[in-house]
């Protein structure tokens, strides 16, 4: 008999090709299921960055998001995720911060750096520093 002709009762482990076949199959549903777990993933990482741009206080919130109207663009960003962020803040407040008033405080400015006064060096400093000045002259 060759292995076409082989009964249909046979161990499948024993047709090669059957394991062959039985193997990318299970293959393709893991990496189907791959596929999905990392665009799941890639989902939420959007939407918690685009939580924290609106102020959430807690990132276990986003829970509250139903993740089936969650859909990914072509390239990867949320479609509409602003919107759900949006619409969560609504149905939910507290989960995001008020406006501070210490948030809108500005940084003092920089000061540009000043030379070393001469009184302010010590021998050593000043020695080297005006040896580095006439050096410069002449």
């Amino acid at each position: 008999m060759t292995e076409q002709d082989s009964p249909p009762d046979a161990d499948p482990s024993a047709d090669p090709m059957a394991e062959l076949r039985a193997r990318a199959e299970a293959l393709e549903r893991k990496l189907s299921a791959l596929q999905q777990e990392a665009e799941t993933r890639l989902a939420l990482s959007e939407l918690k960055a685009e939580a924290l741009r609106a102020g959430i206080v807690d990132l276990d919130g986003i829970r509250f998001i139903d993740l089936g109207k969650v859909k990914l663009g072509p390239d990867g960003a949320v479609e509409g995720g602003a919107g759900l962020i949006a619409a969560l803040k609504r149905a939910k407040p507290w989960l995001f911060a008020g406006t501070s008033s210490s948030a809108a405080a500005q940084p003092p400015p920089a000061q540009p750096p000043r030379q070393k006064l001469a009184t302010e060096m010590t021998d050593d400093e000043y020695r080297a520093a005006r040896a580095a000045l006439l050096k410069r002259r002449g």
